[in-house]
């Protein structure tokens, strides 16, 4: 670290140090000019990572506070680097694996987010595949140092990465492996170049063989080894709910409000279905919903135009009226994510200088027709006003923002907060009065609600409140969850498998979303009853997206002055 000493200054050059010790995540970020690295993930990489962020986190105790910006920015970047340190400190990157948001599959992903227009970006393809096997093997230097320290993942993640990993490595041979389809891709270009070519050949290949042994490895050398237990306890959950919101909660609090919420939605259910079929009950009027031919679109590229469209439209509505939406951010583009991945939609930022615009991701799980009344609200959610929008905003704040700010300073509860209150948000605004829609938006919350209630139950192993019509007073398990959130969450069956195994894995991070959105709503009221008839939603949005993601204390305490 240098002798700088203000706080975008310490920005800028831990973003550039971050960049190059993670270039996998620096493409998920949006960060330029690592595309052809790969990151290495052996304990000595873990440890210069962590030495990044101790040493920023002292220089940012000393650094210049010339204003609010310098304020805002030094306090949401000090947030973020100490709960890093404190999950590294846990030994949590010696256990990185879960079905998402593990190096598992960011190996992989990072190719999605590449660009493949020119014979240059080719190259850096090819050059970044060649180092996959490097990095697939770094990963298990990694996990093999947590078991000498006993420190593993549970075995349901393990064998869920191991499933994931044999996807890619080509043991599936039901869908061509993801690395093979690059070779595909580079000869639908048409290009001529033999020898690019036969590089990218050799280096698909063995990309996927590297990623079929470590499904190998996951299922037959870890597995055995990992923690049979999925609950990871009420400390280490605490540790990890704070590294996704910003906030310490009081998780029993949270625990019992979920249920309120969970509750509070399903009689608006019951409401809106009455009006959709009258005298059917929820799930009767979901089923008419899935089957009717004349309410779902069939094939995946027609999903994929319809998902474009709505998403098109939304912004030339909402800009100039609800939003000020400035013009780099008006491009966002609906994709359908590669097969093997989680089963959640999900978006990808883009690059610091747009050249690669946001991106929605829907995984469609190998089906091919697709009811549109749930899918109206999680579009809004992925795109706009949801995490495009906001996203988007910050990445175009480059005169406002610090670089960390704009780049890695995502938080999911105020992220998956704001976009779950977009949701509502839209419904507010009108854009749910089709009854179809307005209960798929239901279907959502009630969704967030079960996470609340399962994701802090199954890993503090809570007791099901006596009064609950499910299994009342037993606690919580995985074999009781999965039924539970099947039927309470009115999704299907296979997409709440794997949100099970997610939820398992990456604790903390479900209820971010519920728990997000309730600080957004609460800070809403507030300056509502503050300004009183001069309340301006609008202005409101507008000043509380422009500070940038931040932890939700932080969050709670700026939009107080707003």
């Amino acid at each position: 670290m240098s002798e700088t000493n203000t706080v975008f200054e310490l920005a800028d050059e831990y973003v550039e140090r971050y960049a190059a010790l993670d270039p996998v995540e620096a493409t998920d970020y949006g960060i330029t000019g690592h595309e052809a690295e790969m990151t290495d993930y052996s304990p000595e990489a873990i440890e210069a990572r962590a030495d990044a962020d101790r040493t920023t986190l002292a220089a940012l105790r000393t650094a210049q506070q010339r204003d609010d910006r310098d304020r805002i920015a030094a306090e949401s970047m000090q947030e973020r680097l100490a709960v890093r340190v404190d999950q590294h400190d846990a030994g949590e990157r010696l256990r990185d694996l879960r079905v998402i948001g593990s190096p598992v599959q960011g190996i992989r992903q990072c190719f999605d987010l590449m660009s493949y227009e020119t014979e240059e970006d080719w190259e850096l393809v090819v050059t970044r595949l060649g180092r996959v096997p490097d990095a697939i093997d770094s990963l298990r230097a990694a996990l093999d140092e947590g078991i000498r320290r006993d420190i593993v993942a549970a075995r349901r993640q393990a064998l869920a990465c191991s499933k994931q990993s044999a996807t890619w490595g080509g043991d599936d041979q039901s869908t061509r492996p993801f690395f093979l389809t690059l070779l595909d891709r580079y000869d639908a270009t048409g290009a001529a170049d033999r020898a690019l070519r036969d590089a990218l050949e050799r280096h698909a290949i063995d990309a996927t063989n590297a990623y079929g042994d470590l499904g190998r490895y996951l299922r037959d050398e870890y597995a055995p080894k990992a923690d049979p237990r999925d609950p990871v306890g009420a400390e280490r959950y605490a540790t990890w709910a704070e590294s996704f919101t910003g906030t310490k909660l009081d998780l029993e609090e949270t625990y019992a409000w979920g249920w309120d919420e969970l509750h509070r939605i399903e009689t608006q259910m019951a409401k809106v279905a009455e009006r959709i079929l009258p005298g059917a009950s929820v799930p009767e009027v979901i089923a008419h919903l899935e089957s009717d031919p004349a309410r779902a679109i069939e094939g995946e590229e027609n999903l994929r135009r319809w998902l474009q469209d709505l998403m098109d439209s939304t912004i030339a509505d909402l800009d100039g009226v609800h939003f000020d939406i400035p013009e780099p951010v008006k491009k966002v583009e609906a994709m359908i994510a590669p097969p093997g991945g989680a089963a959640a939609m999900y978006y990808t930022a883009p690059s610091e200088d747009f050249s690669r615009p946001g991106r929605t991701w829907y995984p469609t799980l190998g089906r091919t027709r697709f009811p549109l009344w749930g899918e109206v609200s999680i579009a809004y959610h992925e795109g706009v006003p949801g995490h495009h929008l906001q996203v988007a905003q910050v990445v175009y704040l480059a005169d406002r923002l610090s670089r960390f700010q704009r780049t890695l300073g995502w938080t999911s509860g105020h992220g998956e907060g704001w976009a779950l209150y977009a949701e509502r948000l839209m419904g507010e605004l009108g854009y749910l009065d089709v009854p179809d829609y307005e209960l798929g938006m239901l279907r959502a919350q009630a969704m967030r609600s079960v996470r609340v209630v399962v994701d802090i139950g199954m890993h503090l192993e809570l007791p099901i409140p006596p009064h609950e019509r499910y299994h009342p007073g037993e606690r919580w398990t995985p074999d009781l969850a999965l039924p539970f959130v099947i039927e309470r969450s009115h999704f299907p069956r296979d997409f709440m498998v794997s949100e099970v195994d997610r939820y398992l894995g990456w604790p903390g991070q479900a209820i971010s979303y519920k728990v997000g959105e309730r600080i957004w709503l609460q800070a809403r009221d507030e300056a509502r009853a503050r300004h009183g008839a001069s309340f301006d939603l609008k202005a409101f949005h507008a000043a509380a997206l422009d500070l940038g993601p931040l932890g939700l204390d932080q969050l709670r305490r700026e939009l107080s002055r707003v």
